[in-house]
């Protein structure tokens, strides 16, 4: 595993370490909190991307952030969850400044990545997600209900309305394998 991705791990490991100790300190997200439902034993903890397709009524696939996605989405006991999904394969700002990018770079930087975080709740066959802030401004304060599946170290779920490709009647296809430590 590179060095950027052990960063990544350990800074999402350690913000989802100290939410209950936040939680229980803000009186709004335990507020918040009090109207969400129990988070299954099997959903809580790390997980790693697999696929993200957008899925056409013809039932033609777009592999959304290219072959071979990364990601990785972590939900805490609590419900917490943040998750980050890119591209493999991204090109580098030329400038090398964040600020100073072209048309085409902002486009493509936005298009190659997708991150969002907030609480989950769910039960034995359904998954409701409760969106604080994203990536695609649009989903901010979103929440939303879906069916998923475990099977075995696999998670899938539908978007019923993904970030792109919705206006066409495609629905997202999200599927997510159990990191084991």
């Amino acid at each position: 595993m590179s060095f950027a991705k052990r960063m990544f791990v350990v800074c999402l490991i350690a913000s989802m370490a100290a939410s209950p100790v936040l939680a229980g300190q803000d009186a709004m997200t335990s507020a918040a909190s009090a109207g969400h439902g129990m988070v299954p034993k099997e959903l809580v903890g790390a997980w790693t991307l697999v696929r993200c397709d957008n899925v056409y009524p013809d039932g033609h696939r777009v592999e959304l952030y290219g072959p071979h996605p990364e990601g990785m989405w972590l939900i805490d006991a609590q419900g917490d969850y943040m998750m980050q999904i890119v591209r493999a394969r991204r090109m580098p700002f030329a400038a090398n400044d964040k600020s100073k990018g072209t048309p085409d770079e902002y486009r493509a930087a936005s298009m190659d990545s997708n991150a969002h975080y907030g609480r989950v709740s769910a039960d034995a066959s359904h998954l409701r997600s409760d969106i604080v802030h994203a990536s695609f401004p649009n989903w901010d304060g979103r929440s939303g209900d879906t069916s998923y599946t475990i099977n075995g170290d696999e998670l899938t779920y539908r978007v019923a309305k993904p970030s792109s490709g919705a206006a066409d009647g495609a629905h997202g296809e999200v599927v997510w394998r159990r990191v084991h430590s």
